[in-house]
């Protein structure tokens, strides 16, 4: 398995405090099936900023640790932005990372309550600049619970989505768990990813959530997730199924 939303790299955010914690994260990830980890530090978010070379240094250090503790996971460079007006500047300034490092792909994230009102023009043009703009964990936005609309349009104007594993069994709480659910029905999302940040409350979940997929949708589900991860790290284009729009319930006698 591949997890592409990971914070894995050790002093750097919220993630793994110390070099030992990361040499256990890697552990618990390889003891669920993941193979591959993209490194994915919080940049512009407010309370950290990590740029591109900072985090192949990084990368570099701790793929050699774990080589020399055995464990058989590969890191590769990412980054998690928050979104601001000057993403694209500071691309063209070689301060970003897509996911792999090589890739079109970029993470985006909102902040946690609204979506700013200049998201739609900005995701257009990082598309125009040649970029996958991936919007990260839209089912814990809470303008997006309220008006999934939203993020549909953004969808059909070419964005793609992840959702975090631990969403999708339940780890966030119920509501979050079926907006989740909602999103993967209805084509609004392409990619899962953990956004692990330790071993204790925040941890990977990626099998769990695949295992819970499979019983609920089948497996081709499972096998378009997981192709999306590949054909991420290989250069190539997602796989996009025609989004639809998320249809509320409808009151009967003013109850639900």
């Amino acid at each position: 398995m591949i997890d592409l939303h990971c914070h894995i790299l050790p002093e750097l955010d919220d993630g793994a405090p110390t070099l030992t914690a990361s040499i256990a994260m890697a552990k618990e990830a390889e003891a669920q099936g993941i193979t591959s980890i993209v490194a994915t530090p919080h940049h512009k978010n407010g309370s950290y900023e990590n740029e591109k070379q900072t985090i192949l240094t990084s990368v570099a250090s701790l793929n050699e640790e774990l080589k020399q503790a055995g464990v058989n996971v590969d890191i590769l460079p990412g980054q998690e932005i928050r979104i601001y007006g000057e993403i694209l500047e500071d691309y063209e300034k070689d301060e970003l990372l897509t996911l792999g490092g090589e890739s079109s792909y970029l993470f985006i994230e909102f902040p946690s309550g609204y979506v700013p009102q200049y998201s739609e023009q900005l995701l257009f043009d990082i598309q125009m600049r040649g970029l996958q703009p991936i919007i990260v964990h839209p089912e814990r936005n809470q303008e997006l619970i309220e008006q999934s609309d939203k993020l549909y349009s953004l969808v059909k104007n070419g964005a793609a989505t992840q959702i975090t594993a631990a969403s999708y069994v339940g780890r966030f709480g119920k509501k979050i768990q079926a907006f989740t659910e909602q999103l993967v029905e209805a084509n609004l999302t392409h990619l899962i990813a953990s956004d692990a940040h330790n071993t204790n409350n925040r941890s990977f979940y990626l099998s769990e959530a695949y295992r819970r997929m499979e019983e609920k949708l089948g497996i081709d589900f499972v096998y378009y997730f997981k192709e999306n991860a590949e054909l991420i790290l290989n250069g190539n284009n997602l796989y996009k199924e025609v989004p639809s729009r998320i249809r509320k319930k409808k009151k009967f006698l003013g109850i639900f």
